[in-house]
């Protein structure tokens, strides 16, 4: 980074990938700095700077003092340790370190005292409770959500008849010939824990999903306007159910409100979707299989007079992104829900690959698709440009 770069940085002012600090004075300080960083997307700690951005500099002692805690800090206070950079920049008002901290591979770190920081905006905050800590788990491999019990749930809760027409349709067997019992069968599947259906058992095959998980739906609106917080709507509903049902629901939903148009074909045609159903389909699949489960938001399907957005909750997993997303990339954040969504085909189960193309398809349908990954609202967002 060069003094240029710098000043601009300090200009802009602090945000969620860069603090100012004057000065650190203490290794658990520094501590709990780094892993806030290495928790959330990692950045870049400024110090000799005010929080104001005023430049305060640094001694030559103060470099080599802050060396020493960041190395200790990072290998003896922290859990596991993290390997930051640093380099120093002589500007005209004095010397400043900037500390580059990657975004964590192995979360949640975890300094000495057992607390786990994030960054939370401009500052940094203590991490309390259990599903935060759980989504940070997922985010290093640890733990998927599909396999989470669902507690005071049991066996009664499946929809046995849902349950048995995909077991036969995909192994050729009913429950009733293949002779073992449920809740058994439930357990060999990873489909139920213990006593209780997981996650994935309830999402998939479950009677009413919403009883134990109330925001798992989807919140549908057509908005009649171009910005959310237009007075009216033209359709809105609430989608529940298990996630084939939400699936077929919510195209159902985007289908019946989208206009018709001839595209070439006879004045005597029906005409067809202004987007392509295929479009919606692989985008629509995406979001319900891809979502973060850790996050109790229902995703959102919104639509415009010149767009559709589908906002799913929580961001692209590990290190990926919208160019990632674009090229195929593909990351299972939930294994198995996705293994038994593909396995059947609709409406029992959903039109979904697994190989990463889903997007790609899209794309080659209708090039007018844009894709954000909103880190400051921990949210993935596809917009889906509609022709006037």
């Amino acid at each position: 980074m060069d003094a240029l770069e710098l000043l601009e940085i300090i200009e802009r002012g602090e945000d969620s990938r860069h603090q100012f600090k004057r000065t650190i004075n203490h290794e658990i300080s520094m501590a709990t700095e780094l892993a806030a960083f290495s928790n959330s997307q990692g950045g870049l700690l400024i110090i000799g700077v005010d929080d104001d951005g005023t430049i305060a500099g640094l001694s030559n002692e103060d470099i080599g003092r802050l060396n020493n805690m960041i190395s200790n800090a990072s290998s003896t206070h922290i859990r596991n340790p993290i390997n930051p950079t640093n380099e120093n920049i002589m500007l005209e008002d004095g010397l400043v370190m900037v500390v580059t901290i990657p975004k964590g591979l192995d979360k949640p770190y975890i300094t000495n005292d057992g607390a786990i920081w994030v960054r939370s905006g401009a500052d940094k905050r203590k991490v309390t409770s259990k599903e935060e800590i759980r989504r940070l788990f997922a985010e290093s491999d640890l733990l998927h959500a599909g396999e989470t019990p669902i507690n005071d749930s049991t066996s009664n809760d499946l929809d046995e008849d849902f349950f048995d027409e995909f077991y036969q349709e995909v192994y050729g067997i009913s429950l009733t010939d293949e002779g073992k019992p449920l809740l058994q069968l439930l357990q060999n599947m990873n489909l139920a824990k213990g006593d209780h259906l997981n996650l994935a058992g309830l999402m998939l095959f479950g009677k009413n999903p919403q009883k134990f998980k109330p925001q798992f739906i989807v919140k549908a609106v057509y908005f009649d306007g171009n910005e959310s917080t237009v007075d009216k709507y033209i359709d809105s509903e609430n989608i529940e159910g298990r996630l084939s049902k939400q699936f077929a629901l919510t195209l159902a939903f985007l289908k019946r409100n989208l206009r018709k148009v001839q595209n070439g074909q006879g004045r005597n045609t029906t005409g067809v979707l202004e987007i392509p159903e295929i479009v919606l389909e692989e985008l629509l699949v995406n979001a319900i299989i891809h979502r973060n489960y850790f996050i109790d938001a229902p995703i959102r399907v919104f639509m415009f007079h010149n767009r559709i957005e589908i906002i799913s909750p929580g961001v692209l997993p590990n290190h990926m992104n919208e160019e990632n997303a674009k090229s195929g990339v593909s990351i299972q954040r939930n294994p198995v829900i996705s293994s038994f969504a593909t396995k059947a085909k609709p409406p029992i189960g959903l039109p979904y690959r697994g190989i990463g193309t889903g997007i790609q398809r899209a794309y080659r349908e209708f090039k007018d698709i844009e894709l954000f990954n909103d880190q400051d609202n921990n949210q993935f967002i596809v917009t889906i440009n509609r022709k006037r």
